[in-house]
Order: C-alpha cells, then sequence, then structure tokens
C-alpha cells in the first residue's frame, strides 16, 4: 500500500486527484502501478486503477489478472469496480472509504450485483488514515 500512497502523492503533485494504485503478481512482484491521469490525458477512465490493471494486463499478455492482487488508496469507483471484475482481480485492498463516489462497500456495491461475473476478496481500510489525509489536504487546497 506503501507504494500506492506514493503513486497518490505524485498524482497530487501533477494536480490530479491523489489515488494511486498497484497491481501484484502471483509470486508477489509489483507489475504496474499508476496515480490518477485523468486531466493530464484528457480521459475520464484515466484512473489509477484503470491505469495499473491496463499496464500489469500488458504485461502478462492478457486480457485478465487471476491470482493477481489490487492496492489502491481509495474505495474504486463503480466503473473501476467493474474493470476489476472483469480483470478476474483476486484480491481487491483499499484504503479510504468513498460514500460519495465508491462502487464497492458504497453507492452500486459492484460486486454484489448478479451480472458480477467475479467477485474479489475485498479488505478496506488499509493505509485508510493516510489516503483519507491526502485527499481532505488536496480538496482543501482547491476551496
Amino acid at each position: 500500500m506503501q507504494q500506492a500512497l506514493d503513486e497518490a502523492r505524485a498524482a497530487a503533485e501533477r494536480g490530479e486527484v491523489p489515488v494511486g494504485a498497484v497491481v501484484v503478481s502471483p509470486a508477489g512482484e509489483v507489475v504496474a502501478a499508476a496515480g490518477n491521469r485523468t486531466r493530464e490525458l484528457a480521459d475520464p477512465t484515466a484512473h489509477a486503477e484503470i491505469l495499473a490493471m491496463r499496464d500489469a494486463c500488458k504485461a502478462a499478455g492478457s486480457e485478465r489478472l487471476p491470482g493477481y492482487d489490487l492496492y489502491v488508496t481509495l474505495e474504486p469507483c463503480p466503473m473501476c469496480a467493474s474493470a476489476i471484475s472483469q480483470a478476474r482481480i483476486a484480491r481487491l485492498y483499499y484504503g479510504a472509504a468513498d460514500p460519495k463516489s465508491g462502487g464497492v462497500a458504497h453507492g452500486p456495491r459492484v460486486f454484489t450485483h448478479p451480472q458480477s461475473h467475479h467477485v474479489p476478496e475485498v479488505y478496506d481500510g488499509i493505509g485508510a488514515a493516510e489516503a483519507e489525509a491526502l485527499l481532505k489536504g488536496f480538496f482543501a487546497a482547491k476551496r
């Protein structure tokens, strides 16, 4: 999670919402890491999770990542939760809860729907205090 927090800090320095994600292989190696780049890339899908999973899929040579873990600093939104399911991520670890825009424990709770063909193991609250502080600081500076 520390590397995901580093990616979140780097995103904030670029003026992006500070969210970071890291994909870890079944062998325990970090295979991809990213922070949000929606503004930089002018791409609404350029969330940290999506970018990290894209890079991990390229490295694996597959559209699916069975056995892989995803660490992300903020509860994934519905778009990212659906992509996590599609990628067949084995375990999702996230930091801060997102009652406003989350898609895992809040909002549509994507993994509870029958259309969600794969449900990862979910572990929340990992590094939550630091992730929340990054987000609160970022948005406080914007106001």
